[in-house]
């Protein structure tokens, strides 16, 4: 039988996460003032959602890193349908994080990736099997970066049409035809690719991204950088894998769109309607973002309240010395030694 104490509480906490997930203030959303409603609710921040393990295989997860405020960095997993299927905290995208964030995840088919840095040594040691489709609009970005979006030279703008074409591919013909073209771009302006500058050379001015004590550099380092991904994303054989025979009728995404216009964008929404929030606080919220967005939470939140969410309630200090963040500041947080933080962040979520 619940008792009346536990009534209330399940009724604040469901209170609590109307007001968390809304827009509404806190004294439009509760029945007295907003230091009422604070008073009233301090405890809920202490429940944590615990995202269910089904062991499900997928066709087909997109990963993802979005930076957050406070230099905190969220990895997300979801399936075809944008559902999140995991997350992980983390300072930044390093190897040691996207073990953590895929480990609990049986392999899928198709991995759909911007190609983050850290992701590519995560796959190789635990997904070793899967196929891996990089974001095409990534591919674009990177591409403009290098050639810009209004190059000067016949071989810039090569590539730049080049990387356009890309996201208007639909069948294997057509990406065949594709990789021919960037063949024949090689044939005709690999030479540049060569082309070196030597710091002897009269009027040579050394750029800023070549080593010090460099005695050369390539002449055209940027048109190179562009090409190079290209190439290696076909010999990988990452650029069309969403058009690979053995996967049809699985509608494999060409890019990482989903995660991007529906988590990262609706995360950083959420945050700026609740700016200035403890770090603590805007974590506990993104966690109870991304665990309403999974495929089976529980009908009732209530069900995560514990006696000791609210029997250990204490207010936050707004004084930033008195805010223990760090990893050794959480009593079940990862070591150093698993490789999961730094002394700069970490990579496990906290408690």
């Amino acid at each position: 039988m619940r008792r009346r104490g536990d009534v209330t509480r399940a009724a604040q906490l469901n209170t609590f996460l109307g007001w968390l997930m809304g827009k509404a203030s806190q004294s439009e959303i509760g029945t007295g003032t907003g230091r009422t409603f604070r008073d009233h609710h301090a405890w809920c921040w202490n429940v944590k959602p615990l995202l269910p393990i089904t062991g499900e295989v997928f066709d087909e997860i997109q990963l993802d890193g979005t930076y957050l405020t406070h230099g905190w960095c969220l990895l997300t997993a979801i399936n075809s349908q944008g559902e999140i299927i995991n997350w992980q905290w983390c300072n930044r995208e390093t190897t040691a994080a996207y073990k953590a964030l895929i480990a609990p995840i049986p392999p899928p088919r198709v991995v759909v990736t911007d190609g983050g840095s850290g992701l590519p040594a995560a796959l190789a040691d635990l997904w070793p099997n899967t196929l891996v489709q990089r974001c095409l609009v990534h591919v674009q970005r990177n591409i403009r970066t290098h050639v810009t979006t209004q190059p000067r030279t016949d071989a810039g703008k090569g590539l730049r049409h080049l990387s356009l074409a890309l996201t208007g591919i639909t069948t294997r013909d057509q990406a065949a035809e594709w990789i021919t073209t960037l063949n024949t771009w090689h044939q005709t302006y690999g030479h540049l690719l060569k082309a070196r500058t030597y710091a002897a050379s009269k009027g040579a001015q050394r750029p800023t991204w070549a080593k010090a004590n460099s005695t050369w550099w390539y002449t055209h380092h940027r048109l190179r950088r562009a090409y190079r991904l290209l190439e290696r994303l076909v010999k990988a054989g990452h650029l069309f894998t969403y058009l690979d025979e053995h996967l049809n009728g699985a509608g494999i995404s060409s890019t990482t769109n989903r995660i991007e216009g529906g988590i990262n964008a609706s995360l950083k929404a959420l945050l700026r309607t609740h700016r200035g929030m403890l770090s603590q606080h805007q974590r506990r919220a993104v966690d109870w973002w991304c665990y309403l967005h999974t495929p089976q939470p529980r009908p009732t939140p209530t069900s995560f309240i514990t006696p000791e969410h609210w029997q250990t309630t204490t207010k936050p200090h707004n004084n930033p010395s008195h805010q223990d963040t760090t990893p050794g500041g959480w009593g079940t947080t990862p070591t150093p030694n698993e490789g999961l933080w730094t002394r700069k962040g970490w990579a496990g979520r906290f408690n």
